[in-house]
């Protein structure tokens, strides 16, 4: 049976690095056609869109126990603590995942042929040598 890929929100930034549709980039990772980076990047892919799903389903619960024509007394505030958590989890894999997948789509290599990198390095400032002679270095203004 083929079901459904969720979609997740990094699919665009995986199809623009990997040059293909998410699906047929699953197919080829799902049949071991994959190289290292694809592989891992799919894995984190299914991985966030788990997560994203588990985001939603949490937001929504809690949207719909706080609506404002839901009767007050039915408010419980241990469900809504567990909710919270649940909500603090959810998000804090979501981002560690995004983190992750962000971190392996930066340091694939760039693909010449297809135009500029995507995800160039950021230039750091380096210290500037000081060519002064030793001398004029220990002299105060």
């Amino acid at each position: 049976m083929n079901t459904p890929l969720r979609p997740s929100s990094q699919d665009q930034a995986i199809e623009s690095a990997f040059n293909g549709p998410v699906a047929e980039l699953h197919r080829t990772a799902t049949a071991g056609q994959a190289g290292p980076a694809l592989f891992r990047a799919m894995e984190l892919r299914s991985f966030l869109a788990v997560a994203e799903s588990h985001v939603d389903r949490v937001r929504d619960r809690l949207h719909q126990a706080t609506a404002p024509d839901r009767d007050q007394s039915e408010l419980d505030a241990g469900d809504l603590r567990t909710d919270v958590e649940w909500m603090k989890a959810a998000l804090t894999s979501r981002t560690e995942i995004v983190t992750a997948l962000t971190r392996l789509l930066r340091s694939m290599p760039g693909r010449e042929a297809a135009g500029p990198r995507r995800h160039q390095a950021i230039p750091t400032a380096s210290p500037k040598a000081n060519t002064a002679p030793p001398a004029a270095r220990s002299r105060h203004p």
